[in-house]
């Protein structure tokens, strides 16, 4: 989107004024492999996306904060309070629990008129919502010239995610959001926050998102309880180890002490999270060496763990990538984000694109009577000022 394109469309809205208008971008993301290991301390390796949120700030002198999105119809208006709760399910409480986090740290803010458009399709499963957030952190922050670095606006959207929205998410969604680099993964360790940037384009392939067309929100899911099913996992394997979370052990480990885990339920959790979490090893030593065979493999399997072991996929997922899959010039597939609906990846070669998107439309539609929407979206930067 054209800057003064973003600018026109405010004053639209909130008319002029002397105050200067800024402007910020935070892009969505996709995460290539290592899905729900954010939150057991494990590795991930997620890329930020070209697509994602724009916002557009302005100060006021007045004692309210206000609310419009293009892409929402919902708009609010509200006065300058000492807190603010979560209201309802609607998407200002994304930017209102970053302005309650950073109120609860000392940082005060003024009269503020907020804009925000974007293209990242909401409920898919690309970080919508960590999108709003970090872009919302990262602008205040710039705006009032407060002391934070990126890992700081980082923390402060995953705090808010989890206290005021209420998920129980891992840092994987803002760090990619805040760390991204064109045309890189980043290939993170969640507990230590050590991360490499690898650089993941595969030469003659096209980084390919498909959308089930199933909205799922995560508040509404099995997320939380996928969590806690984690935790359980943690409590029986204490019992000999002296860990705080899946990811803190390796495959061998698991096997040795996997017994310790009556439950066959939360036995299953754990195998998906401690095989993924070698998984994600194994595909930035793949990427490394240009075994891209592999990594597609490795896609695979993560997708096949997902949908066994860790019960995240459904029949549309499911379905989308089995028909990816059969199509010719397809490295690997896999669901991506949370699940229950949401969108897949894939790495489709540029001479199949064509006649991929027309195949799996088409049988797509015939299994689920859904139609799928497709993306093919670079990798880019994280969350920047734009003017």
């Amino acid at each position: 989107m054209k800057t003064e394109e973003l600018i026109s469309r405010f004053k639209s809205i909130y008319g002029e004024s002397q105050e200067e208008i800024k402007l910020y971008f935070g892009p969505g993301r996709v995460n290539l492999i290592g899905e729900h290991t954010d939150y057991n301390n494990g590795y991930v390796f997620p890329c930020a996306l070209s697509f994602g949120t724009y916002l557009a700030v302005r100060k006021t002198g007045e004692p309210f904060l206000e609310f419009h999105s293009e892409g929402f119809q919902y708009s609010m208006k509200i006065p300058i309070q000492n807190s603010y709760k979560k209201s309802g399910s609607e998407w200002v409480n994304y930017p209102m629990g970053i302005i309650e986090t950073y109120r609860q740290k000392g940082s005060i803010t003024g009269g503020l008129q907020f804009f925000y458009s974007g293209n990242i399709p909401s409920a898919a499963g690309l970080s919508s919502s960590a999108s709003i957030e970090m872009v919302t952190a990262f602008a205040l922050k710039n705006l009032y010239n407060w002391d934070y670095n990126i890992l700081d606006i980082i923390n402060i959207s995953k705090k808010a995610e989890n206290e005021f929205i209420g998920l129980n998410c891992g840092i994987m969604d803002m760090f990619s959001i805040g760390q991204g680099k064109k045309n890189h993964a980043i290939f993170l360790n969640c507990k230590t926050l050590d991360f490499q940037l690898v650089p993941a384009n595969i030469p003659g392939y096209r980084l390919v998102i498909t959308n089930t067309s199933k909205k799922r929100g995560l508040g509404d899911s099995k997320y939380n309880e996928r969590v806690e099913e984690c935790q359980k996992g943690v409590e029986y394997l204490s019992k000999e180890l002296k860990i705080n979370g899946l990811g803190d052990i390796d495959l061998p480990t698991f096997t040795k002490y996997q017994y310790l885990i009556r439950n066959t339920t939360i036995l299953k959790r754990a195998r998906h999270i401690i095989t993924e979490n070698t998984r994600v090893l194994e595909a930035v030593k793949s990427l490394k060496n240009n075994d891209f065979f592999n990594f597609g493999q490795l896609m695979i399997q993560s997708h096949n763990s997902l949908r066994d072991d860790y019960e995240v996929t459904g029949s549309e997922l499911d379905s989308l990538v089995e028909i990816s899959l059969q199509q010719k010039g397809v490295l690997g597939a896999r669901m991506t984000g949370a699940g229950f609906g949401g969108c897949t990846v894939a790495f489709v070669k540029e001479e199949n694109l064509e006649e991929f998107l027309v195949q799996v439309s088409e049988k797509y539609i015939e299994k689920t009577g859904l139609k799928a929407e497709f993306y093919l979206p670079e990798i880019g930067d994280g969350v920047k000022k734009l003017k």
